[in-house]
């Protein structure tokens, strides 16, 4: 049968009920039915079974449409159909089928007829009902309709949906199914929900579809602009952003890192599956509408990041950026889901300009870290030898890029692969090796490292003392290691490389041992129990006394801050000279019996001097027991020497 066209009218719905008799008003008129030829005599019709069902149908149709007749209500009085009786909702709008039936057979049929005339009068009027019923149910259940809700039991109505279910059951189908597992709120909003399904199905196939359309997006759209009002979403400016201290820098971050969790998996998702929902019988109206409502909004939402990579650059910013960074990627399956249409691709075009925005600020971040450290022109000797403060700040701040490895990862594109480095070569084993596991962002925080060393390098010449050169050294490499040791650098550098520089690290203490200690070594004759006059045997003692007080002095003020390096470098200290001098001090002590000053002459036993190196390293050394033992040792040697 052919399907009649209803004209459709221009309307938009307002609240008060005095203006609202305009905006149900319909410009929708018999001009298609007047434009036909209509005999001047009157139609006899002979009635079939068809025709009979048809009138029927009118008829049947006209007292249901009659009876709920809008025009009948006040605005105090309103009372919404599905609201009265769901059971009668339900055969309004299986009369509004039937008519719509009846009057699609007489334009076919009967063209001419009269019946067609009143048809389309209650046809109007039923339209009439739906849209003040349509716009009664979406305000009235606004807070049951809100997309939080909606959110929470929408996966479980999809999961329930029987395809197979007559269409004008399938919604009450849908809430048996999940019944015993929602709460009477619940409940009562998939009741909402289905209401407004059956009266947007039954006004799009009566060709009303843009009014329905209409009034939800009205009602709609300031939902989520609310919702996004009040998770903090405010249009900002790059010169806002700019004029925001660290603090309040650091609360906007955060405020929108919850936002958009809430705003993506609750509002806009809510409002998707709601929009579909309703308007499952429309693929345009549903595209229309979910366009109108989230657009501007979610927009605006993904506006934010851009805005904050645009903004100045400062190297602790960076880690507020590769938050807004993830927060984006985590997200980015449900974004694209969501704002599938091609009438919304703005939304994901924004979304993806913040990222690629906020990698590249990255990027460039990381490359003015990289420049800064090389600039680093400070060269004040640490005292002691200890850890500079630069390898501190570099290496925290290397290990809290580690925690970001993933997005550093999405974000690499443009960092330097392993053969554009000038690396030292075998710094890496194999990096060019297809199998091996280094990567672009490895690679990239690994230089970074080693411009660091080459640094510190520079740094150890500022010392006078060889020894503590490599003091130096050693103590700065072994933070460096314990630092990748412990963080997220282990993972990225692998255990290779942690390898490969503790056995740096135990080089320069063996040049710093070699330097510092070598005199002291020498002071002691190379046969230890050759027999040897007195004489000899006292200016190997005072030689010995003379070294090994100098070596003391010198280091009580230098300093090994991590343990178990400061505990290596004394043990194998000790390891070389106690033993030797035990043994002299044993064989040749028995020569000194006969000498009057014997306790000036040898100063020090041999468990004395286990003593004195177990006092070395430490930041208060100098201050330490053995230290003042040593120096009135050698203050009563002074005053007893001729």
């Amino acid at each position: 049968m052919a399907i009649i066209e209803i004209p459709k009218r221009e309307t938009a719905p307002v609240m008060p009920r005095k203006t609202r008799a305009s905006f149900f008003s319909f410009s929708k008129t018999l001009s298609a039915i007047s434009s036909l030829s209509i005999p001047s005599l009157p139609y006899t019709p002979s009635h079939t079974f068809s025709e009979t069902m048809m009138e029927e149908n009118i008829e049947n149709a006209e007292s249901m449409i009659t009876k709920w007749d809008p025009s009948d209500s006040s605005e105090v009085n309103f009372v919404s159909l599905f609201k009265e009786n769901r059971k009668e909702g339900k055969e309004f709008i299986k009369c509004v089928k039937d008519l719509r039936r009846a009057m699609h057979f007489l334009v076919s049929e009967h063209s001419s007829s009269e019946k067609l005339v009143v048809a389309h009068k209650l046809m109007q009027t039923a339209m009439k009902r739906m849209e003040e019923d349509f716009y009664h149910i979406l305000s009235e259940n606004r807070e049951q309709l809100d997309p939080e809700s909606v959110s929470s039991w929408s996966s479980r109505v999809s999961q329930s949906s029987n395809s197979d279910v007559d269409e004008d059951v399938e919604s009450d189908h849908e809430i048996w199914a999940v019944g015993k597992s929602i709460s009477e709120v619940e409940r009562l909003s998939m009741i909402a929900l289905s209401d407004l399904k059956l009266i947007a199905d039954c006004m799009i196939s009566s060709g009303y579809g843009r009014e329905c359309g209409k009034i939800y997006r009205l009602i709609r759209r300031s939902i989520v602009d609310e919702g996004l009002y009040s998770l903090g979403i405010e249009q900002y400016s790059s010169s806002q952003i700019n004029r925001m201290n660290s603090e309040a820098f650091e609360h906007h971050i955060k405020n929108w890192q919850n936002a958009i969790q809430f705003a993506i998996k609750t509002l806009f998702q809510g409002e998707k599956f709601l929009c579909d929902h309703v308007f499952s019988a429309s693929e345009t109206i549903r595209e229309s509408c979910f366009t109108y409502i989230s657009k501007e909004g979610a927009t605006n939402l993904f506006r934010f990041p851009e805005l904050v990579a645009k903004s100045k650059r400062s190297p602790d910013r960076i880690f507020r950026l590769m938050d807004l960074y993830e927060s984006i990627s985590d997200l980015w399956p449900e974004i694209e889901s969501i704002f599938s249409y091609e009438s919304i691709s703005a939304i994901k075009l924004q979304a993806l300009s913040s990222l690629h925005k906020l990698g590249d600020t990255v990027q460039t971040i990381i490359s003015e870290f990289e420049t800064s450290i090389q600039k680093n022109s400070s060269r004040t000797p640490v005292p002691g030898g200890g850890i500079h403060p630069l390898t501190n700040s570099v290496m925290n701040y290397m290990s809290f890029l580690a925690n970001y490895s993933r997005v550093l990862s999405e974000v690499a594109t443009n960092l330097a692969s392993p053969a554009k480095l000038p690396f030292p070569e075998s710094y890496f084993d194999n990096p060019n090796n297809e199998d091996n596991p280094t990567s672009a962002v490895s690679v990239r925080l690994a230089w970074i490292i080693l411009v660091l060393l080459c640094k510190l390098d520079n740094k150890a010449e500022s010392y006078n003392d060889i020894a503590l050169s490599y003091l130096f050294l050693a103590n700065n490499l072994q933070f460096v290691v314990e630092k990748v040791r412990s963080t997220n650098l282990k993972f990225l550098l692998g255990e290779d490389w942690i390898l490969k520089h503790e056995r740096k690290v135990k080089l320069y203490a063996a040049n710093y041992e070699t330097n510092a200690w070598s005199t002291v070594f020498s002071s002691l004759p190379e046969n230890l129990t050759a027999v040897s006059s007195p004489e000899m045997v006292k200016g190997c003692f005072r030689q010995f006394n003379s070294t090994f007080e100098e070596a003391y002095r010198k280091q009580t003020s230098w300093v090994v801050t991590d343990g178990k390096l400061r505990d290596e470098i004394k043990v194998s200290i000790a390891r070389k000279l106690v033993p030797a001098y035990r043994v002299f001090y044993e064989t040749h002590l028995a020569t000194l019996s006969e000498e009057k000053n014997l306790e000036v002459l040898v100063r020090y036993s041999p468990d004395n001097l286990g003593n004195y190196l177990s006092d070395l390293f430490h930041e208060t050394a100098a201050s330490g027991s053995s230290s003042s033992s040593l120096s009135s040792s050698m203050s009563r040697a002074s005053r007893c020497l001729p």
